[in-house]
């Protein structure tokens, strides 16, 4: 890119068709790991209307009434309301779950190789996965999709606080455009926020809440200017949303869930996956590893690709690229990398401790943003500013 540019990106509610399905999905696999730790889940689930479907492979101990999770999944998000057609406690539930298959998970339980003397974990598939860091923001992330997960965020947090207005519903939308000058964030170009509403508001109410009461109050004031442009709404209207007005599919937010399209993504969904995928663990792994190399001041920015095939222990391919930010070679932060951690999907699991049910708590406003999370720690900063000599 060059010097001057401007770049968007969105975010969606948990009230979005696609993450409801998201949510149910990840609330299966957390009420799984919950009773068994080494279930092996892949869960899907397509909502429309006032049906759901559950599809999808699951090996496990625990017993589950998947009915009562998936209602209060719904429940949580908020989908209560009177009028709502897709509603917790009417909408139709298929479940069309069945055992993982054994062609899988040969490949993916601990076995001995040929010539080795003790068993390890294969990767749950093959595949490419990304990880990317940046400091322009506190969180690590690219500015644009930080703001527009910001956004989502407090409006999520009045609505169910109850200190937001009634008309408020779970479905929205928005979507941050930030101008940049030298590589670093200079100002915000626009904002467009869209929210379900119940009938009868006054379009102007809306728009004077939204940009008073929750995007002023969270984006960073010095990049508001005069010229900033606020959309809300822009339809209009926005009554018939959430199921309802769309279907919804796992899987379908992936840039959402990720970096905003600033950093790269390899294409694999993370909701409804136990971390013997390493479509999610290692994607995890490498936001991790990202996230330490700008917390220890190596790069500016950093973006890091792995490789992986079924069945096979070790990751095919390592890749850094610090885009000329770089206070070291990429080469040296390579061998810093490699000498810390450990890309086996089985290491992966114990350093970053994914056989918990920790997963509703990354389905919503990104899988990369929430300091709580193990692969958000800046703990092995220090580790690898001396492996890379500058200690």
């Amino acid at each position: 890119m060059t010097d001057k540019f401007v770049f968007s990106s969105e975010s969606v509610g948990e009230g979005h068709p696609d993450k409801v399905a998201d949510y149910i999905s990840d609330s299966i696999l957390d009420a799984c790991l919950e009773q068994d730790k080494l279930s092996r889940v892949a869960c899907e689930t397509l909502v429309k209307s006032n049906c759901v479907i559950v599809a999808g492979e699951i090996t496990t101990k625990a017993k589950l009434d998947y009915e009562k999770i998936v209602r209060n999944a719904i429940r949580e998000i908020g989908y209560v309301n009177d009028d709502d057609v897709f509603h917790s406690d009417k909408v139709f539930i298929t479940n069309l779950l069945t055992k993982q298959s054994p062609d899988i998970a040969q490949g993916v339980d601990a076995r001995k190789a040929k010539g080795k003397k003790t068993a390890e974990q294969g990767a749950g598939d093959q595949g490419i996965m990304f990880g990317y860091a940046t400091n322009e923001t506190p969180e690590y992330m690219p500015a644009a999709i930080m703001f527009a997960h910001r956004i989502l965020t407090e409006l999520a947090k009045q609505r169910k606080s109850g200190k937001g207005p009634k008309w408020l519903r779970p479905d929205c939308k928005s979507q941050v455009a930030v101008a940049y000058e030298n590589n670093k964030p200079a100002y915000i170009e626009n904002v467009v926020v869209s929210t379900q509403h119940a009938a009868g508001i006054n379009h102007d109410t809306i728009e004077k809440y939204i940009v008073e009461k929750v995007v002023k109050k969270v984006l960073p004031k010095k990049l508001l200017t005069p010229k900033t442009q606020f959309l809300v709404n822009p339809t209009g209207n926005f009554v018939v949303g959430g199921p309802q007005g769309d279907s919804g599919l796992t899987g379908r937010k992936i840039i959402v869930d990720s970096y905003g399209g600033y950093g790269r993504h390899g294409g694999g969904a993370f909701s409804g996956k136990d971390p013997s995928k390493v479509d999610r663990s290692a994607a995890y792994m490498c936001r991790w590893v990202a996230k330490n190399i700008v917390a220890a001041k190596l790069a500016d920015k950093c973006e890091i690709q792995v490789a992986y095939a079924i069945g096979h222990p070790q990751p095919l391919s390592i890749a850094i690229e610090t885009f000329g930010t770089g206070k070291v070679g990429d080469d040296v932060i390579e061998k810093a990398v490699r000498a810390a951690f450990s890309f086996k999907p089985a290491d992966i699991v114990k350093q970053l401790d994914l056989l918990r049910p920790i997963y509703r708590k990354t389905t919503n406003y990104g899988h990369f943003t929430k300091a709580d999370l193990p692969w958000e720690s800046v703990d092995m900063a220090g580790k690898l500013r001396k492996l890379a000599g500058l200690e």
